[in-house]
């Protein structure tokens, strides 16, 4: 059996002993890559019986720009846009990291686990930095895989619903378990942390309209918020190729294909299946059936989400409730921590 199995078969059969910790950064809308990428995978997970946490990092806003612009704002269209794809808010932990002192306080012992020329290296680091929006690259963008670990070890998550590209980072938490385990273990001999296993989902990496990684900071993302039309111009823009014939080629032909494998999402199809049937239909055909399948998939998500917009009150209670669980936790592991530490 491989991992990958063996992890789902563990869940299946015991979904209640497994932790998830994840999260978005609140600067902007989410979007398609972002809901197939992770967002329909929690619910999934939540709905099985998995314990959730969902961390809205608000210090990290700051890693890649100067500014954190909206940030309230963007913080609650956050737990709009969780709510409305389906996470229950009595069952799951939802909180900023600024309201959680605990977190920062872990981050300090989790660098001095790693060194500089690790944080350097770190491809999703560098990638982010030659995206930033920043003249001069800050030293949290470094320490932001450690910022990360400290989110995700501070309720001793086991399970990291991730894409592709951020499987760099969920290493970085597991370097920094492992290596606080062997030199501040129990006395007893037993591990403080548990080292977190990613969950990559059916699309862990959808595309942008321009061809690249689908980002909010790019402009190239299909927003959950925005609306029907709005959907089908963004769409009508994606880059395709010149070759009418339509085929599902994601290394030869990787936009076509994933318009394909966006659609097939949508509809719980093959993309393979989809492409027979639009054939010599050219890439407008492609268009028109990827918008259809879109606006259909996300209309009843849209009409919840109006719902919710519009009582801010409510989301602001569940960042209080989920705040006060947080806190109780990562209070807790902190005296867990200095205590094997030695600390006062």
């Amino acid at each position: 059996m491989t991992e990958l199995a063996d992890l789902a078969e563990g869940i299946r059969a015991d979904p209640a002993a497994h932790r998830v910790l994840t999260g978005d950064r609140p600067t902007g809308p989410l979007h398609l890559g972002h809901y197939f990428g992770s967002l329909r995978n929690r619910v999934h997970l939540q709905r099985l019986g998995v314990e959730m946490f969902l961390v809205i990092p608000d210090y990290q806003v700051i890693t890649d720009r100067d500014l954190a612009d909206r940030l309230a704002e963007h913080t609650e269209n956050l737990v709009v846009d969780y709510l409305a794809t389906g996470i229950d808010a009595d069952r799951a932990t939802i909180f900023t990291h600024s309201s959680v002192p605990a977190l920062n306080q872990l981050l300090l012992p989790f660098l001095s686990l790693v060194s500089v020329a690790e944080l350097h290296r770190n491809p999703t680091v560098k990638d982010e930095i030659a995206h930033s929006s920043q003249a001069a690259v800050n030293g949290l963008m470094l320490t932001y895989p450690v910022h990360q670990a400290a989110d995700i070890l501070f309720c001793k998550a086991g399970l990291v619903p991730v894409g592709k590209d951020q499987l760099p980072h969920l290493e970085v938490a597991r370097t920094v378990a492992r290596r606080f385990n062997e030199r501040y273990p129990h006395p007893d001999g037993t591990p403080v942390f548990p080292r977190p296993r990613a969950l990559l989902s059916a699309a862990p990496l959808l595309l942008g309209t321009d061809g690249g990684k689908m980002s909010k900071s790019r402009g190239n993302s299909v927003p959950l918020a925005a609306d029907e039309d709005t959907t089908a111009r963004l769409l009508k823009g994606a880059k395709t190729d010149a070759d009418r014939r339509i085929t599902y080629d994601p290394v030869g032909r990787p936009e076509v294909s994933n318009l394909l494998l966006l659609a097939g999402l949508c509809q719980d199809r093959a993309p393979e299946e989809l492409a027979e049937e639009i054939g010599d239909g050219g890439a407008a055909a492609l268009k028109r059936t990827v918008t259809e399948a879109v606006n259909e998939h996300l209309r009843p998500i849209r009409a919840r989400r109006a719902e919710l917009a519009a009582d801010r009150g409510h989301i602001r209670q569940v960042l209080r409730t989920g705040s006060e669980r947080a806190n109780a936790i990562a209070d807790a592991t902190l005296t867990e921590v200095r205590a094997v530490m030695g600390s006062l």
